[in-house]
């Protein structure tokens, strides 16, 4: 799916909890905080770690584009956009 498609859809879905897989297998569970034409960017659930996937840990403030709170989603890296029913 095109860039485009995502921000568009991710548009439809800020503030509301999601799912997200990356092209290189990285998961990233959240609320949708906002969308640029570029990124999606997601505030992690309360006690829920950061981006999810083969080599990435958590250190301090910065993980794999995790940083002040939010993950940045590249849309042209988004595999597979999920909406929760509820919050997870």
């Amino acid at each position: 799916m095109s860039a485009q498609y995502y921000y568009t859809h991710c548009q439809k879905h800020i503030n509301h909890p999601v799912e997200i897989r990356t092209h290189d297998g990285v998961l990233h569970h959240g609320i949708v905080h906002s969308v640029d034409q570029t990124h999606v960017y997601l505030r992690p659930f309360d006690g829920a770690p950061g981006p999810q996937g083969p080599g990435l840990f958590a250190f301090g403030a910065f993980a794999g584009g995790f940083l002040g709170g939010l993950t940045g989603v590249a849309l042209g890296n988004i595999a597979f956009f999920r909406p929760y029913p509820f919050f997870y």
